[in-house]
């Protein structure tokens, strides 16, 4: 990309037409997009891109697409996320010099790239990165399932893991499956929707039908995975604060070579029995300072839901840490 640039003038030139076709957009829609955020004007001629505006919108714009220009040549296609993303980084001063990008989760199959949209949420996709037992602890909405699980996906469709095995427990109480009506698909399905949903985000509903079908991914209940050594997986466990401590013990010696273990879940949520221990809450002490074992905490700040839900978190934290708290 050249550039040539004046006193609120810039002109951006791309020598790969497919590049500069991905960037602009279908009818200059990413442009345009790109202007709901930055007061500039915008004119394209082939593969010439002029901006014209204050010198700073410019400098912020021509980050962003650069960025974005990054994003295309390793192959992917460009959504307004994506430019929602990048702006999100550049636009904020303390974060000017982070290299947009670089925490980025791309997922081959869809071509679709999430990213992490807070501090903590940014070290816990590091951390996912570097470590092979990854503990994420905080409040609904943090992005703790979503992002393992698309922290999951593109390991697979990198090759370094066969397999993606999502688990979670099943009832509050212990998994007494035998108990609940209907077959075991329809006994443990409600409980597993959520893992459903955030992979269905992230692929189409027919591949990932197929991977399921292949046994590529495994979404089963906590109960399945006992006796079991999961060798070349990335393994999610979902809810865990509301494990037991011997369920906690027993997903914990599951993993096996060159496996990946990620455990999420909210310690203010606890559904278990009256005076029985979480899994989750003992663990924090059980594996305090084991090399290779890295604790992740979220607040209501990283919640990345609608801005009520911050809003409620924050209303039940202040009445909990009130006066008769």
């Amino acid at each position: 990309m050249e550039e040539k640039t004046e006193e609120g003038f810039l002109r951006l030139s791309f020598d790969d037409i497919d590049v500069a076709r991905n960037l602009f957009g279908p009818r200059e829609e990413n442009i345009k997009y790109l202007k709901k955020y930055f007061n500039i004007r915008a004119s394209i001629r082939g593969t010439h891109l002029t901006l014209m505006g204050s010198t700073k919108d410019i400098e912020d714009a021509s980050k962003v697409i650069s960025e974005l220009q990054g994003i295309i040549k390793k192959g992917f296609s460009i959504h307004h996320s994506d430019i929602d993303h990048a702006v999100r980084f550049v636009s904020h001063a303390q974060q000017a010099t982070v290299e947009i990008g670089k925490d980025q989760i791309y997922i081959a199959a869809s071509k679709k790239i999430i990213a992490p949209k807070t501090k903590n949420q940014r070290i816990y996709v590091d951390a996912m990165r570097k470590h092979d037992m990854v503990i994420g602890i905080g409040p609904a909405g943090t992005g703790k399932t979503y992002l393992a699980m698309a922290m999951a996906l593109s390991a697979y469709y990198r090759k370094e893991v066969s397999r993606i095995v999502l688990t979670r427990p099943a009832i509050e109480a212990g998994e007494k499956l035998g108990y609940l009506p209907g077959t075991m698909y329809e006994k443990v399905n409600p409980y597993l929707r959520p893992l459903y949903d955030a992979l269905y985000d992230m692929v189409d509903m027919e591949r990932a039908a197929r991977l399921i079908e292949r046994g590529v991914i495994e979404i089963a209940p906590l109960a399945f995975m006992r006796g079991r050594t999961l060798n070349d997986a990335f393994i999610i466990l979902d809810e865990a604060q509301n494990t037991a401590t011997e369920q906690m013990k027993m997903f914990l010696t599951r993993l096996g070579f060159s496996s990946k273990t990620v455990i999420t879940g909210d310690i203010t949520q606890i559904d278990l029995a009256d005076k029985k221990t979480s899994g989750l809450v003992e663990v924090q002490s059980v594996l305090k300072g084991i090399k290779g074992i890295k604790f992740v905490y979220f607040a209501g700040k990283d919640v990345v839901r609608h801005a009520l839900v911050q809003k409620i978190i924050k209303a039940y934290e202040e009445r909990k840490s009130g006066p008769g708290g």
